[in-house]
């Protein structure tokens, strides 16, 4: 044991905690796309783990081709606004349940991916192409910063744009669509915007990574789902914890984020801890797992207090009454 901890470097950790946050930024913005489907459509989507790896497929296609590495980004996004529209589709005009409708529109962006690429994976000389999202180790605090940029535009955009008429009419739609459908909103169109827009931002995540990387690969996105689970999970749960559970909508999207950024930070302490890399999908379910069941077990914590508290009181109250029909019985007696 003594060896164990002796073989552990502090400094090797702090080393590797720069690339968790620019990892945990990346998989922020995948966590956003998540959100907007999970908590704010109230919908199960699975087509996460193939437009993840549709963005990043297309940006790198694309940038081997000779395009512009931020246009790329924009084109990685438009593929994955396509996919969440045909598992909209799927799902409302096809009556198919949305996390069936979203594991078909997975399956076929395999193949669709297998496609794009050609092959399993592709790569880019990084000495040929510059990239501004590298994991360089002499640029990878710019890398951090740009990251962080646009994550922060992100979630304007999305304060802005669910605070519309039709944003509002998206969050009506998750919240209560029978009601929604019944003040005239077509929540089949806000299903199919929302998934779409979802995904985009899914995409676009997959395609940052990938210029990240210096590489796509098909199975890039296997597992997406969980972890933007976990970052969802994690950034409410610490949400409630520092702020509290009536903030802002934009703070909640801003924990979404952090919640990514906390997710890689645990991974890279576990692999610091030389954990073998082929547990690491156990940990995330595990992870994922505790942070799911905070809030019930917090919930339940506080019922259980709330009842205990409340059978207290009316205790105290019939205990009350009693002493006051004892008094009042006296004082008749006396009187008479």
């Amino acid at each position: 044991m003594l060896t164990y901890f002796s073989s552990l470097n502090p400094a090797a950790l702090l080393n590797a905690c720069p690339g968790g946050i620019a990892q945990g930024l990346i998989w922020g913005i995948m966590a956003l796309g998540v959100y907007l489907t999970f908590r704010v459509l109230d919908l199960a989507d699975l087509t996460v783990d193939g437009s993840l790896s549709t963005g990043g497929a297309v940006c790198i296609m694309l940038v081997l081709n000779g395009w512009n590495p931020e246009l790329a980004l924009i084109i990685s996004f438009a593929a994955g606004l396509i996919a969440g529209m045909v598992t909209g589709f799927l799902h409302v005009q096809l009556g198919i349940p949305p996390i069936l409708a979203g594991i078909l529109t997975q399956i076929s962006l395999y193949s669709i991916n297998l496609n794009i690429m050609g092959k399993a994976n592709q790569s880019v000389n990084i000495n040929q192409v510059s990239f501004h999202f590298t994991s360089n180790v002499n640029h990878l605090w710019f890398t951090i910063a740009l990251t962080a940029l646009v994550c922060a535009l992100i979630i304007a955009a999305l304060y802005w744009y669910l605070g519309t008429e039709q944003g509002s009419a998206i969050r009506a739609t998750g919240t209560n669509p029978n009601m929604s459908r019944a003040q005239g909103i077509n929540t089949d169109m806000m299903k199919i915007i929302g998934l779409a827009l979802s995904n985009g931002l899914v995409a676009l995540s997959g395609g940052i990574l990938s210029q990240y990387q210096g590489f796509a690969d098909i199975n890039m996105g296997r597992g997406a789902i969980v972890i933007g689970l976990a970052a969802v999970i994690i950034g409410e749960v610490l949400g409630s914890a520092i702020v509290g559970p009536r903030s802002n909508f934009a703070v909640k999207l801003l924990f979404v984020v952090l919640g990514g950024v906390a997710y890689y930070l645990v991974y890279v302490f576990v692999l610091w801890l030389k954990f073998p890399a082929d547990d690491m999908k156990l940990l995330t379910a595990i992870v994922v797992a505790i942070f799911l069941a905070v809030p019930y077990l917090q919930s339940k914590r506080n019922s259980s207090f709330s009842r205990a508290a409340k059978s207290s009181e009316e205790a105290i109250s019939s205990h009350k009454q009693v002493v006051n029909q004892g008094a009042s019985s006296n004082l008749d007696k006396e009187e008479n």
